[in-house]
Order: structure tokens, then sequence, then C-alpha cells
């Protein structure tokens, strides 16, 4: 039987903000953009959480709900060098670890670096290293598999440790919503609802042939994870699929030029991304939100990977001609990089002093 555990910081980027400002302990705090744009929330503190503002809610509508929220803006730079930090912790204990985000991972301890038996044991001493090294909580859950195992870190938040174990798992399951289940959004919840099936209990019922019927290639997938199976193995590397950049505008974007110019900002910070990265793009998109919230997407290919700012603004102005920016306003723009492959090495040489 395998042995995973699921890590998930707590309000990452909020107890970061927190951690590092005394003045906003103890306060409801949304990181992200301010109320009087078009700010949008990326994380919330669990003050801001008893209010009702969650991540990804306009910052308008946050301030609304929670008249004393404090606005702070995002300092990925800071959140990535803690996440390198709490990750270093995870492969202190296992050679198998998958992170699925900054404040977010599995680790298969079926096999462990440390000479702990019972991986609840693994759980509740990295979790006091990450407090140690970061001064942040983060909680942490522990089962079979990674269904249960994030399940169960969802169940023990804030600062907390579940263990789910094989024999709990029919006393668990079927009561609860099905929205649990990894792959179900409201989308397919909409979907389930219209055959009667809010709860995991009710999904039972159906046959697998019946789910495949229903929800094509998920269906088999739904069949298992409703009864608490899930064969997925946790995955060291993951080839990353895109890489992206977009912006939301305060006033909406007028015009063909002022596009183009918003575009070559954009160009190079895909660039930077993608040289960070060390890859190069067979395809880009454009991505165009227009004021009215319609949004439009335009793609193209090249047969030799391109990375530089040059060739990714060049390839994006002639994607914006295929869209309505010219008499249409629109209020977010981006672009994204896929079919990455490893870029060339360039050879190394002297830079100029103001290069």
């Amino acid at each position: 039987m395998r042995k995973i555990i699921h890590v998930d910081m707590d309000a990452f980027y909020a107890s970061v903000e927190q951690r590092d400002d005394p003045r906003l302990r103890g306060r409801p705090v949304a990181v992200g953009g301010a109320p009087e744009g078009r700010g949008v929330v990326a994380a919330a503190s669990y003050e801001a959480r008893r209010f009702g503002v969650r991540s990804a809610m306009p910052a308008a509508q946050a301030k609304a709900a929670c008249p004393e929220l404090i606005f702070v803006r995002p300092r990925i730079a800071i959140y990535r060098r803690v996440s390198r930090v709490v990750m270093a912790v995870l492969r202190e204990y296992s050679e198998r670890v998958e992170p699925l985000a900054l404040d977010e991972a599995y680790l298969d301890v079926t096999t462990s670096k440390k000479p702990f038996r019972y991986a609840s044991v693994i759980a509740r001493e990295l979790r006091a290293r990450i407090a140690d090294l970061t001064g942040l909580s983060a909680s942490a859950g522990v089962a079979p598999n990674k269904f249960l195992a994030k399940l169960a870190s969802e169940m023990a938040k804030p600062d907390g440790l579940r263990v789910i174990r094989p024999e709990e798992v029919e006393g668990l399951l079927p009561e609860l919503s099905v929205r649990v289940l990894p792959g179900v959004g409201p989308k397919t919840e909409r979907k389930m609802a219209e055959y009667g099936v809010q709860k995991i209990a009710h999904l039972r019922e159906f046959s697998e042939a019946r789910l495949t019927e229903l929800f094509g290639k998920q269906g088999a997938a739904l069949f298992s994870l409703a009864r608490g199976e899930d064969p997925r193995g946790v995955v060291v590397s993951r080839p990353r699929k895109s890489i992206s950049t977009e912006r939301t505008f305060a006033e909406d974007l007028r015009g063909e030029q002022a596009a183009k110019r918003e575009l070559v900002v954009l160009a190079e910070e895909l660039e930077h991304r993608l040289q960070t990265k060390e890859v190069a793009a067979h395809g880009i998109t454009l991505k165009v939100t227009y004021h009215d919230f319609t949004k439009v997407t335009r793609s193209t290919s090249f047969s030799t990977p391109v990375s530089s700012s040059q060739e990714l603004l060049a390839a994006s102005v002639e994607l914006l001609g295929r869209t309505e920016i010219s008499h249409r306003p629109a209020r977010l723009l981006g672009i994204a990089a896929h079919q990455l492959h490893a870029a060339e090495k360039r050879e190394e040489r002297q830079l100029l002093l103001w290069e």
C-alpha cells in the first residue's frame, strides 16, 4: 500500500505578507490588485475569508464584503524564495516530490529517506520543519492515494494534519459533495445535478458504462474516485505545456496602436520567462478580453522554435490584426507560448556594460 502525503501551505501569499509586516497580523488581508481599478484577489488571509473573500474574486467585490480589508501587492519573488525552502524540506523526506504550485505538493513516502515507519510521523515532522524555517504553517493529509491525501489536507486546514486510512473510506466518502472529486468543477457539477447527483453516494448508483456514456473518458475516473480509488502516481517532473503572461488594464485599451505598445511589454516579459526556463516555443496564442468580457484567442505556429521578444512581438502583432481590437475596447491582453522544447544553448559572451 502506498503512503502519500499532500502538503498545502495555509493562505500562502497572505501569510507571507502577515509574517513580514506585523501590522497585518490578525487583520483581513488580500493579496492582489487595488479595488479602485480592476484588481482581482490572488489570495486572502483567513481573517478575510470569514467575510467571504476568496481568490479570483474582483477586488471591488471583496472590499464591499469586507470594508476593513487591506490590499497588498503581490511579491512573487519572495513567494518563490519561500517555496524553494518548503520544497527542499519535502525532498529531505522523499525522492518522489510532485510540486503542484508554489504552495502545494505531493510526496510519496512509501519508501522514505527518513527511518520512520508511519507516514503520519513524517507529516508531523515536516510540518514542524517548515514552520521552523519559514515561520509559516502548512496543513497535511496522509492517505493511500493522491485524491484521498488532498482531501485529507483540505479537511485539516488550517494548520492541521489529517490521516485517511483505507478502512475509513466507506464511512467518509458517500456523504461528501461531488465537488471534492478531482476534475469536477461547476460545469460538471451542474450536469450531474440534472441526473440527481449531488453526493458521492448518488454517483455510486451509476455503472461505469453509464458514467462513461454521460461524461466520456472522465466517466471511468469518476467511477473509481467515488470509491476512493486513484491509481495516479506521484510524478517527480512534469513537462510544462505552456508559459504565459497577461495584463488586465485599469481602463479599457482603445485602438490597435495602444494594444501594440502593450504587446511590446508582454513580449519582453514572456521572453524572460522562456529564457529562465531555458525553453523555446513552436507556437503562441494571443488572448484578448473585450470590454464586455467577451474572450477571443488567436494562435499561430512556427517550424523553428522562437523565444526572443522580437519574434514573439512580430507574431503577436500579426495575430492582433485578426481580432477586432481596432474598434472594440479591450480590458485584457495576454500571450501564451506553447509546444515548448529545450532551447539551444547560446554561446557565452562578455556583456556590454549597459546591456
